[in-house]
């Protein structure tokens, strides 16, 4: 194998992974998630992108390149009162619906009827909470936090990319060497899978189930069919959208969230640099399964580093890696003239955080912005 197909899946892995497992990380917090489940979470969700990676690039010869729903990770961190078998269950509904979206085409043009403003504005509403987080955590621990800022913002100006996992590199120096975090005793034991009973309560499955669905396929999916659009092959989305519901659900099982098609992580391994040879290209899906599985295998010892940062660090990580989502949902949310009321209605709905019947905001939001867009269609249709 070439050593560019090697180089391109390597820094995609790493992109992926540095960029926001402190989020992960977060979403297990605010489930309650036991160190065994979180540690299952991250296991699972690593070897489900990896074969997932692997089996549609073998089978499509396609460089199909997943990865864990950052947005869905956000709603999950989010949300509160809600158990580890609870959110399995909206794992499971989450994922199933993927799959049927890929296998039964009405649902496909069901979904398609959301306005892409109103969607892009749940997910601003989700994310937003969490990056006007970084502020805070920036006066708590200024030592830190600041120099990580700094070095976030020098690096985007020449690897977007890479920014969030320069941060993080910064902010694990720092800790370590001025003695804000004490390096735990490390092993390498396996990293063992916890199988978690699901539970299927209806408000989570309205307020966490659906909107983990909604925001996968719409941040997620739609944008990363797109990258493969853009880079000239043509994305097998039905298979895709099959695959990663099967694996999103059989993952939920053992505590880990959806995965999805890979769209900024996808882009490193779409170019010339990777091969030059086009049909060559779907190989890069190979070595990026390979280095996701490794990733998947070190948890043990990764895991417990990054548990030992202050919280604070924890906090700003989260928020310097959701700013570049932020800023595409906004965009999103706001292109179309038609739809930016409903879309400013769905974002302060969700942002807000309320929780109606224990129904989450993402929810509600969505509602309220469909709600005033359809109210608008029937004022110009009259």
């Amino acid at each position: 194998m070439r050593i560019s197909l090697l180089s391109s899946a390597l820094v995609a892995a790493l992109v992926g992974y540095g960029s926001t497992i402190a989020l992960i990380l977060s979403a297990a917090a605010a489930l309650g998630a036991s160190p065994a489940q979180t540690a299952s979470w991250v296991f699972a969700i690593c070897i489900a992108k990896a074969v997932g990676s692997a089996w549609l690039s073998f089978q499509t010869r396609v460089p199909v390149v997943l990865a864990w729903s950052t947005p869905g990770a956000a709603l999950i961190a989010a949300t509160s009162g809600i158990s580890m078998a609870e959110a399995v269950g909206a794992f499971l509904l989450a994922g199933g619906l993927i799959a049927l979206t890929g296998a039964l085409r009405p649902l496909g043009r069901a979904v398609a009827l959301i306005p892409d403003g109103v969607a892009a504005a749940m997910l601003a509403g989700v994310l937003l909470p969490f990056c006007l987080k970084g502020s805070a955590a920036a006066q708590a621990l200024p030592a830190l936090v600041l120099p990580m800022i700094a070095v976030f913002l020098l690096v985007r100006l020449k690897n977007p990319a890479l920014a969030a996992l320069a941060a993080l590199a910064t902010g694990l120096i720092l800790a370590f060497a001025t003695g804000a975090a004490h390096l735990p005793a490390l092993a390498l034991p396996m990293p063992t899978l916890t199988f978690i009973a699901p539970s299927f309560r209806p408000d989570v499955l309205l307020g966490l189930g659906l909107p983990l669905y909604l925001v996968t396929m719409a941040s997620q999916n739609l944008p990363g069919f797109a990258t493969l659009r853009a880079a000239g092959f043509e994305p097998p989305v039905r298979p895709a959208l099959i695959t990663t519901g099967g694996l999103s659900a059989l993952a939920g099982l053992f505590g880990a969230h959806t995965i999805s098609m890979a769209a900024i992580t996808a882009a490193i391994c779409l170019g010339d640099d990777t091969h030059p040879d086009r049909s060559q290209r779907w190989k890069v899906g190979l070595a990026y399964a390979g280095f996701w599985a490794l990733l998947g295998l070190l948890g043990p010892v990764i895991l417990p580093v990054l548990a030992a940062l202050p919280p604070a660090l924890i906090t700003a990580l989260v928020a310097l890696a959701l700013l570049s989502p932020l800023m595409g949902a906004l965009t999103g949310a706001f292109a179309a003239p038609q739809t930016r009321f409903a879309a400013t209605v769905t974002l302060a709905v969700t942002a807000s955080g309320v929780a109606v019947f224990g129904i989450g905001a993402a929810f509600w939001g969505l509602l309220a912005g469909l709600a005033v867009y359809a109210l608008e269609r029937l004022k110009h249709r009259s």
